[in-house]
């Protein structure tokens, strides 16, 4: 409401909360409510939402309830689309909640072994202040175009959450599309808020679960099976990491469902490997390279 453009329509899906938070959104008229009768998981309520979007709308922009945007947010994604048509997602700028002078993220870095991290997570917040293209925007404050989310399935449903703004982002690019990070398009984000902060055994389990899942069904081509070895090292360490860290059970469990559901993530793999329309080189390109492993995202 406090935005200096307004959006055509505002969507908020409610995924069965339990705290009559239900009750304040009715207040506003202009709010078009969906209630869910259970928890659908981030991918899916996002994938609800995005189905509702009327079909005049160009552009789809998701706000999680842990995200409060400055009122140019909305105004500085739109101006950065105008700005930039060689670009079809765009990713907001992202400051710590409780300490805005320090960054949350900055786009969404995908390393060669696997893993994800949000860029400059934890440093000084001026840092980054220039539009550059990204490998993914963080899907708590981003803006994609609506016919290519529909285009390309949306969100994995079965991710739950926790990785599944990186997987579609990867999809993305593998059908050609770009991100472009807007640094002027600020949100205060508090990270984790409804799952117990980013580490809890729920933020765990989904995020190693689905780390597996990405590589196996986006990673192309020959790059799949010469990083493969890399990938189950990075896995190796994090069961031993975490394991001597008193989260054994989590981390086995997650690892134990991914491979579980790697039939499932082959087929996808089959699917969305065939629609790929850039080169094996053009995607190793974009992969971040760095030697020292960071922290999941």
């Amino acid at each position: 409401m406090r935005q200096t453009i307004q959006p055509h329509e505002i969507i908020l899906v409610d995924n069965a909360s339990s705290d009559r938070s239900v009750e304040i959104v009715r207040r506003f008229p202009s709010v078009y409510l969906i209630t869910l009768n259970d928890n659908t998981g981030f991918a899916r309520g996002n994938n609800i939402a995005i189905e509702t979007v009327s079909k005049e709308s160009e552009w789809v922009v998701l706000l999680n309830p842990d995200a409060f945007a400055e009122p140019d947010w909305l105004k500085g994604l739109l101006e950065a689309a105008q700005a930039n048509p060689g670009f079809d997602l765009f990713g907001s700028k992202l400051v710590n909640a409780s300490i805005p002078a320090l960054l949350d993220g900055a786009g969404d870095i995908y390393h060669f072994s696997g893993l994800v991290w949000r860029a400059g997570h934890g440093s000084a917040a001026p840092l980054l202040e220039s539009e550059r293209a990204i490998f993914s925007p963080c899907a708590a404050a981003a803006m994609y175009r609506r016919s290519l989310l529909l285009e390309l399935g949306g969100f994995d449903e079965d991710y739950f959450c926790y990785v599944e703004d990186v997987d579609l982002g990867f999809r993305f690019r593998l059908a050609g599309y770009r991100c472009l990070y807007v640094p002027k398009s600020v949100v205060h984000h508090v990270g984790s808020g409804t799952t117990g902060g980013q580490h809890s055994s729920f933020s765990m389990y989904h995020g190693h679960r689905n780390l597996v899942w990405t590589f196996v069904k986006d990673m192309p081509g020959i790059l799949f099976w010469v990083l493969l070895p890399l990938h189950l090292l990075l896995n190796v360490f994090s069961l031993i990491r975490f394991t001597l860290r008193g989260k054994g059970g989590v981390i086995w469990r997650a690892k134990c469902d991914a491979v579980l559901g790697l039939p499932g993530a082959w087929r996808k793999r089959q699917i969305i490997q065939r629609l790929r329309r850039v080169s094996v080189f053009e995607i190793w390109s974009s992969l971040d390279k760095s030697v020292i492993f960071r922290r999941n995202k």
